[in-house]
């Protein structure tokens, strides 16, 4: 039974919990970087000349290190030397609500030839 009295109490709000990983483009995660090392090109893809584009899908840890990285796309013989090179990046951490996340991005490694052959002779 309602006694006609209303609370004028505010209403509880439900605390909703900030995320603790985001997703983030590559144009975002690449404005954190602070290091990269780019990677070594493969001696047997060279010999073989395969070139192409990496992609690995990127955890970056609260503190701006890589801490799992997955082959997306790419040569089985450059993706590798892409994931080592990757694993040694490092990241300014990202902040939502003034308190850091982890990260989930994507890296895109491109692997020429040019510059890279040697003159056969």
């Amino acid at each position: 039974m309602s006694n006609g009295i209303l609370s004028s109490s505010p209403p509880i709000k439900p605390r909703v919990s900030a995320p603790t990983r985001v997703r983030v483009s590559q144009g975002v995660s690449t404005g954190l970087l602070l290091r990269k090392v780019n990677p070594e090109y493969p001696p047997d893809a060279l010999k073989r000349r395969i070139q192409g584009q990496v992609v690995l899908r990127v955890n970056i840890d609260k503190e701006g290190k890589v801490f799992r990285i997955e082959p997306v796309s790419g040569h089985e013989l450059l993706i590798p030397a892409a994931m080592d090179a990757v694993r040694q990046w490092r990241y300014k951490p990202y902040l939502l609500n003034n308190q850091a996340v982890e990260l989930d991005t994507e890296v895109l490694i491109n692997f020429t030839l040019s510059g890279k052959l040697e003159d056969p002779r």
